[in-house]
């Protein structure tokens, strides 16, 4: 019997609007259950390096690792340097990570602070570069690196850029003053 209220052009919209509303309705059921899925698992988090970070499971603070430079090359001009510097460090996550590096001249005058937004658990040794570094080819400086915990590390790097750069040992408590110097990390993002 045929139904005398719809005609077979609308039988055909009611099946499509049906069809269409079932579509709607499953996305929103399955949007739904990601969302409940992800914020129950802390790990949905991820970092630009696409490394996941669980908060649940860093590591307590150890307030005596500290941070070492493994590397240091520098290109451009006097006065006008990028310094690209490895970095070894203990990081379990923002609660104990690396938060600068920077350079400093032998009598411990701050030259350049290159400031470390977030920790590199899964990537170590890490290289950043920073710059524009004022010093002459010849001014002799030391490179070295900041733990947010434990301060700065003894293993550094020693050198001019004219005739490079060596690894060296600085005293723990060399020029310790400047480490409430700015420029100073506002955070760290993981």
């Amino acid at each position: 019997m045929k139904n005398k209220y719809l005609t077979g052009d609308d039988n055909c919209f009611l099946v499509k609007f049906i069809t269409l509303n079932t579509l709607i309705m499953t996305i929103k059921i399955i949007s739904t259950l990601m969302l409940f899925l992800c914020l129950s698992n802390s790990s949905c988090a991820k970092d630009k390096d696409n490394e996941t970070m669980d908060t649940d499971t860093e590591k307590p603070i150890n307030t005596t690792e500290k941070a070492s430079v493994v590397s240091v090359s520098v290109s451009g001009d006097v006065n006008n340097y990028s310094f690209s510097v490895g970095v070894s460090s203990p990081d379990t996550g923002c609660n104990q990570y690396a938060n600068w590096w920077e350079v400093i001249t032998e009598d411990g005058e701050l030259v350049y602070r290159r400031i470390l937004g977030h920790s590199h658990v899964n990537e170590q040794p890490f290289v950043r570069s920073g710059g524009a570094v004022q010093i002459s080819a010849d001014q002799t400086v030391y490179v070295r690196a900041h733990m947010n915990t434990s301060g700065y590390g003894t293993t550094v790097y020693k050198g001019t850029v004219s005739s490079g750069f060596m690894a060296d040992t600085l005293a723990a408590d060399f020029a310790n003053d400047l480490e409430s110097l700015s420029p100073q990390p506002s955070g760290c993002a993981f």
